[in-house]
């Protein structure tokens, strides 16, 4: 256990940045940012050496958020749902996340939201990816 703590001593001022719970706005953004990349590199292989990462950054955007943010912790249909209605959207005005039919379906359950559509709503709405996400 000594050995352990040694080694995390001497690399933590490297990866504090990364593993520390975000404290400002600019942490917060930076640890988005990084699980972007996270999720263009991981996709859905759960057995990618980088995907526990992927979920660590995760848990603490959540940390971040739920402390700093109202959020809406309803299915990823009800936050699309929510966030069109709060920015006066309609079906139409989604041409990055497809045509009217393609968001239609996401909206009626049909059709689940890819990893490209999560990134650009998560942009459009500047919200975390994760909102779109469907917990198992």
């Amino acid at each position: 256990m000594e050995t352990q703590l040694e080694n995390i001593t001497n690399v933590w001022p490297k990866i504090k940045n990364i593993f520390s719970v975000p404290h400002t706005e600019s942490e917060y953004d930076n640890l988005v940012t990084l699980l972007d990349k996270l999720i263009d590199e991981v996709r859905e292989n759960e057995k990618h050496p980088l995907s526990s990462l992927m979920e660590t950054i995760g848990n603490l955007i959540d940390s971040y958020e739920d402390n700093n943010y109202q959020t809406n912790h309803g299915s990823p249909i009800e936050t699309l749902s929510f966030l069109m209605k709060e920015h006066g959207i309609n079906q139409t005005e989604l041409a990055e996340v497809g045509s009217q039919g393609v968001v239609s379906e996401i909206l009626t359950g049909k059709r689940l939201l890819n990893i490209r559509q999560i990134k650009e709503l998560s942009s459009r709405f500047n919200v975390s990816p994760l909102v779109f996400i469907q917990d198992h």
